[in-house]
Parts: structure tokens; sequence; C-alpha cells
């Protein structure tokens, strides 16, 4: 049930999954190279999913090994 509610918000609401830090914005919105800016903020997001991604695929295996 949560996962497509989180899903759901996800769609909905997509400036919040590329958001960056104060610092980090300000500084490259204050460039006129928007390019930087966009790989920086990729770069966040990339560095941000992997751990989510990890730790989802080991509690999907737990609960397959307990569900056996």
């Amino acid at each position: 049930m949560i996962l497509p509610a989180l899903l759901l918000f996800i769609v909905l609401v997509p400036e919040q999954a590329f958001a960056q830090c104060a610092m980090c914005r300000a500084v490259l919105e204050s460039g006129e190279n928007t390019s930087v800016a966009e790989g920086i903020n990729n770069g966040i997001v990339y560095l941000m999913a992997i751990p989510y991604i990890l730790v989802g695929a080991l509690g999907y295996f737990i609960y397959r090994k307990m569900k056996a």
C-alpha cells in the first residue's frame, strides 16, 4: 500500500526529487552555465538513490527468505 502512495507522490511532486542543498544551488545558479548545474543535480540524485536501492533489495531478499 505504501509503495503506490510513494510512487504517486513522486509523480505529482517531481521538483522535490531534484532538490539540492542551498549552497550548491546558490553557487550554480549564479553562473551562466546551466548545464553544469544540471550535471551536479543529476549526480546528487544518483548518489542519493543508490543506498535506497540497496536497502530495498536487501529488504526484499529478507522478506522472500522469511516467506519461504
